[in-house]
């Protein structure tokens, strides 16, 4: 596995505004005062797991941000710099190695300190802020949680002093014809009634318990989720003002069951740039689970354990909860018990929440750009 390039060579024209960081002005001060006092208050305590000759880059770098000349001196900024460098791109190479279960923690911990000295030498110079948030997402996705969590409070001060720019009109014109394309070739499936899941309007606790969660039985809840923020303001122009330059793990793919369906990490502005997709296999999942939608509608088919015979899941472990139908477009002559299978069907609209009981196999093809939000449990 390679490591993710560079901050330094992405692109941020979809980006907020890249704001100029450099040693002397508030945003540096700001996270200077998150350090500790002194070099020996940032300790350095690695098992003997990790090599000396590591150790001793590790505390090169802390060193040469705590020295005399501190970053501020061109050269020693440079050489921090490359040395934190060698400290990410070592330990990458220790963090993927084998499976991540087994990886020693003390790695994920010199591959945060990495992170940590680079992002302090891009402070200290004209780095730009999304280019350091960028850093510190790595260290946190990666690494493991060092000198209380400093990586997410620097990123905290980061984004104090972030601006938000609004994207050229170009763009924003082609992403408004992206969504009329995509909303103008969607067809809203009808439903039959007898197919129909039922809704049920704030019910109490106790009556959806005893009625829908232990005999396990498919509803749509109604007016639970007025209430959230995230119905009145969620939008992509939300998500990227609040989270645009955030580096997050994401499945890319259409189903999970295609050749190309991949796990990355990448920034949300391109994700949503270049990876709003359906996620139209079927499968289930051994947790209840409260499928709420925020924006848009998904149009969505439930088929009960009892079925599994006639949804011809995969055999292999890995797949073994995921069917091998294509549901709006089988095959019958490979599938022929498809056929039979009964399902209850939806087509779910902002603000209502639909409980999908354990093991039930659900099918979620999305009709608009749309977000949902959900909740797991035993």
């Amino acid at each position: 596995m390679s490591r993710p390039s560079s901050p330094e060579g992405l692109a941020t024209s979809s980006c907020p505004t890249a704001d100029q960081v450099s040693a002397g002005n508030t945003v540096w001060v700001d996270i200077r005062a998150l350090l500790p006092n002194t070099k020996e208050d940032l300790k350095l305590d690695f098992s003997e797991k990790v090599e000396e000759s590591v150790i001793s880059l590790l505390q090169q770098a802390r060193d040469l941000l705590y020295g005399a000349e501190s970053l501020c001196s061109g050269s020693a900024r440079e050489t921090c710099l490359q040395v934190s460098e060698i400290i990410i791109d070592y330990s990458w190479e220790k963090l993927n190695i084998g499976t991540w279960r087994d990886v020693e923690k003390d790695w994920r911990r010199v591959y945060s300190y990495g992170c940590l000295f680079k992002a302090l030498c891009m402070c200290s110079e004209q780095g730009t802020i999304a280019d350091i948030i960028r850093v510190c997402d790595m260290g946190l996705l990666m690494g493991a949680s060092i000198l209380d969590n400093i990586l997410v409070r620097i990123i905290n001060v980061l984004q104090k002093h972030l601006t938000y720019g609004k994207r050229c009109a170009e763009e924003d014109a082609k992403e408004s014809q992206r969504k009329k394309i995509r909303n103008d070739h969607t067809t809203v499936p009808s439903i039959k009634s007898e197919a129909v899941i039922p809704r049920l309007h704030c019910p109490s606790l106790e009556h959806f318990r005893e009625n829908y969660m232990i005999p396990q039985k498919p509803v749509i809840l109604e007016g639970i989720v007025d209430h959230w923020p995230c119905m009145k303001k969620w939008s992509l122009d939300y998500l990227r003002q609040i989270a645009g330059c955030r580096t997050v793990p994401v499945e890319v793919g259409s189903r999970y069951t295609d050749e190309e369906w991949s796990q990355t990490l990448m920034m949300v502005n391109d994700f949503i740039d270049q990876y709003i997709v359906n996620k139209n296999s079927i499968g289930y999942l051994a947790q209840h689970q409260l499928f709420d939608q925020v924006i848009g509608r998904k149009y969505i088919h439930l088929y009960s354990p009892q079925e599994s015979e006639n949804l011809y899941p995969h055999e292999t472990q890995f797949l073994h909860n995921t069917s091998q139908v294509d549901v709006e477009d089988p095959n019958l002559v490979k599938f022929p018990k498809f056929e039979r299978a009964a399902f209850q069907a939806c087509i779910l609209t902002p603000g209502q929440v639909l409980f999908i009981p354990v093991k039930y196999w659900h099918y979620v093809r999305s009709l608009d750009v749309s977000f949902s939000v959900s909740f797991w449990w035993l």
